[in-house]
């Protein structure tokens, strides 16, 4: 009998394993990752507005966070039809959320309740999503948790926090979001919002869980944009520096706030606007041909 798919092969049954083969794209005009049409539009004005299109609708994880609202303002400014909201406490920013439905009325925006870690729980929010809206186009996972600690003290328990739900999340909301995009025949875009953590060591705070978890999305993104081009789904990552939001407030984080301007060339930290240019290419008819990659947002920091 063979072992049930949740266990691994026992090491006398090694030699006898059958590996799966990856399947890609032959790139083709009948294939999901067709070459774009290469007629440029006559008027200048609707060429421009057409590149950077975003088509459909978008679930965006950790949606009422700063970054997240930002992003969906500007995912909706460039022609997203839908906007879904998953988050643990989406009521908390009602009043955004109603101010994005006076601002873009011709467009459906909702929100859900979602822990990002429940298997289940994400891929009924995903077919919720597909039937409120029409379709599932596109996912920018934000959803993400950051906590520093010395190494030494680290409770496992809080390792273990951080990664399932930094990189496990990401993994379970990108799957059932792949797996709906298959059932469409349509294709999509998929987002990781990873981390310039994911690069280098961050100082002066210790965070190795955090670094961690947003290097393994850099990896995790790479392999599902090689598994998942046939079905014309592309992954990418976004890597943001240091950015100006709540979580970096404080005085506690004056002295921090200090080091890191001092040690990015452009001597300041990143403004959540900034952050929207890389969300919009990655989801729009501009990106079509970017996959497995990674943008960093960063002002330069990583240069050093």
């Amino acid at each position: 009998m063979s072992p049930p798919p949740t266990e691994l092969p026992g090491r006398d049954a090694l030699t006898s394993r059958i590996l799966p083969s990856m399947i890609l794209s032959d790139g083709s005009v009948s294939s999901m990752m067709p070459p774009p049409n290469a007629v440029a539009p006559r008027d200048p004005d609707q060429g421009a507005r057409g590149r950077f299109s975003v088509q459909g609708n978008i679930i965006v994880t950790g949606g009422a966070g700063v970054l997240g609202l930002v992003a969906c303002n500007a995912l909706l400014e460039h022609g997203a039809s839908g906007i879904m909201i998953f988050d643990v406490n989406p009521g908390a920013v009602q009043n955004e959320i109603d101010a994005m439905r006076v601002k873009f009325p011709a467009a459906k925006i909702a929100a859900q309740v979602v822990d990002v870690t429940d298997e289940n729980g994400v891929g009924s929010a995903v077919e919720e999503t597909a039937n409120a809206l029409g379709s599932v186009d596109g996912i920018v996972c934000f959803a993400g948790v950051v906590g520093c600690m010395e190494s030494l003290e680290m409770p496992i328990s809080q390792w273990r926090k951080v990664l399932e739900i930094n990189t496990t999340g990401c993994m379970i909301c990108a799957q059932a979001v792949a797996r709906q995009m298959v059932r469409q025949g349509s294709g999509g875009s998929i987002t990781f919002v990873a981390s310039v953590s994911a690069h280098r060591v961050n100082f002066p705070q210790p965070q190795a869980a955090y670094n961690v978890s947003k290097a393994a999305l850099l990896m995790l993104k790479s392999c599902l944009a090689a598994e998942w081009a046939r079905y014309g789904i592309r992954t990418n990552t976004i890597s943001p520096g240091y950015m100006d939001t709540i979580l970096n407030e404080g005085e506690g984080l004056a002295k921090h706030r200090e080091i890191w301007a001092s040690r990015n060339p452009s001597g300041r930290m990143g403004s959540p606007s900034e952050l929207t240019g890389a969300v919009v290419l990655l989801a729009s008819t501009a990106g079509t041909y970017i996959n497995g990659a990674d943008f960093v947002v960063d002002g330069g920091m990583t240069v050093f």
